[in-house]
C-alpha cells in the first residue's frame, strides 16, 4: 500500500516551476546589469537601496543562525519552520529591491587597487555565481519540507544553509567592500 503523502502538485511540475523561476530570476538580473543608463530612471530612493540590501541581508544570515539552532540544538520544528521561512520572504524582499536598485541607478565600478580588489573580485564573484543557483535549492528544500519528505529535506538542507548563509554574509561584505565607490 502506497503511504506516500499527496502533495499540491507533482514533482516533474514542480521542476519545471522551479526551473522558470530560477531561468526569470536570472535573465531579470543579467539584463539590468547590461541595461543602458540612458533606459534607468533616475530615482532618489534607490540611493540607499544598497544599504537597505545589506542590512535585509544581515537579518538573512541571523534568521537562517536561528533556524539552525532551533532545529539542531533546541529540536523545535515549529520555530525552525518560522525563521527558515522569514528568511526566504527577507530573500525574496531582497531581490525585489536589489532589481529595483540595479533600474533605477548606474553599474558602480569598483575603485581601490591592490589585493583589496582582488579580494573583492574573488567574493563578488563566488557570491555571484552561489546566488544564481541557491535559489532552485532554496526551493527544493522548502518543497520537501512542506510536502513531507523529511529525510529528502534533512539530505537537501546540509547543502542549502551552508551555501545560503555564505550568499547572504558575503551579500554584505560586498556592501561593505564597495560602498566607498558609491558616487551619488
Amino acid at each position: 500500500m502506497n503511504t506516500a503523502k499527496k502533495t499540491w502538485i507533482s514533482d516533474r511540475n514542480f521542476f519545471w516551476l522551479v526551473t522558470g523561476i530560477s531561468v526569470a530570476v536570472l535573465a531579470v538580473v543579467v539584463l539590468l546589469r547590461y541595461l543602458p543608463d540612458a533606459y534607468r530612471p533616475n530615482v532618489a530612493f534607490a540611493k540607499n537601496l544598497p544599504l537597505t540590501n545589506a542590512v535585509i541581508n544581515s537579518l538573512v544570515s541571523v534568521l537562517l543562525m536561528l533556524g539552525y539552532h532551533q532545529i539542531r540544538y533546541a529540536k523545535n520544528k515549529g520555530r525552525h519552520q518560522f525563521f527558515m521561512l522569514s528568511a526566504f520572504i527577507l530573500s525574496g524582499l531582497f531581490l525585489v529591491s536589489y532589481v529595483v536598485y540595479h533600474t533605477t541607478m548606474p553599474h558602480t565600478p569598483y575603485c581601490n587597487e591592490g589585493m583589496m580588489k582582488w579580494v573583492y573580485y574573488f567574493i563578488l564573484a563566488t557570491h555571484v555565481f552561489l546566488a544564481a543557483i541557491i535559489l532552485p535549492i532554496i526551493l527544493y528544500t522548502i518543497y520537501f519540507s512542506t510536502n513531507g519528505m523529511y529525510a529528502k529535506h534533512k539530505k537537501l538542507a546540509r547543502w542549502t544553509f551552508p551555501l545560503w548563509l555564505y550568499v547572504s554574509v558575503t551579500g554584505v561584505l560586498v556592501y561593505v567592500l564597495i560602498s566607498p565607490c558609491y558616487q551619488f
